[in-house]
C-alpha cells in the first residue's frame, strides 16, 4: 500500500492550500484523497473544482501518515463535524504528521491539539491560536514535533519541504 496523506476539504477552500500540497506529496509517492463532509465538488475561493474522493466518514484512519487542514473559509465549516475533529485528533495522537496552512489552525484548535505547540498562520488568527495555548511564530513554515504549519500561499514550497521533513522522519 502506497504510503496516504488525507487532505480535507470543504466549500471555499484556498485553491491553492489544496492541490499545491496534493501534487507535491504525489510527486514524493504518496497517495492524497481529497476528504469532504459530503459527496460533491467543492469551489474554491478562486473557482477551481475539488471532487471529493472520500466521504470523512469512510476514511480508514489507521492508513494514513498524516493529514491536511488546508485553509480558506472550508475550515470554518470543517471544524463543526466531530468526525472531522475525531480523524486530526486520532493522526495526531498515533504521532502521525498533522499539517495546516493559513485558516487551517482553526481546526487543529477545535480538535484541542495546539495548547503547548508552536505553530504559525494566517495572522488573522493568531490570536486564536494563542488563546488556544499555542505559540504562534512569524516564519514561512514551523515543524513541532508531528505539526507542521505555514502561513500563506507564498510560503508553500517551505510547506511543502517541511511536510516531506516530517514524513519521511516517520518512516
Amino acid at each position: 500500500m502506497s504510503p496516504r496523506v488525507a487532505c480535507l476539504v470543504g466549500p471555499e477552500y484556498e485553491d491553492l492550500e489544496v492541490w499545491y500540497p496534493r501534487l507535491r506529496l504525489e510527486e514524493a509517492g504518496y497517495e492524497v484523497p481529497l476528504v469532504g463532509i459530503g459527496d460533491a465538488v467543492y469551489r474554491g475561493k478562486h473557482g477551481y473544482p475539488a471532487p471529493v474522493d472520500l466521504h470523512i466518514d469512510a476514511l480508514d484512519l489507521t492508513t494514513l501518515d498524516g493529514i491536511i487542514a488546508p485553509g480558506g473559509w472550508a475550515p470554518d465549516k470543517l471544524r463543526r463535524i466531530p468526525a472531522v475533529l475525531h480523524a486530526v485528533r486520532t493522526v495526531n495522537e498515533a504521532g502521525r504528521m498533522v499539517a495546516t496552512i493559513c485558516h487551517g489552525p482553526w481546526i487543529l484548535i477545535s480538535a484541542g491539539i495546539v495548547r503547548g505547540r508552536t505553530l504559525t498562520s494566517s495572522v488573522g488568527i493568531r490570536d486564536d491560536l494563542t488563546n488556544a495555548g499555542a505559540t504562534w511564530v512569524d516564519e514561512p513554515a514551523v515543524i513541532d514535533r508531528n505539526i507542521v504549519s505555514a502561513r500563506v500561499p507564498k510560503d508553500l514550497p517551505a510547506f511543502g519541504v517541511a511536510m516531506l521533513k516530517v514524513l519521511d522522519a516517520q518512516r
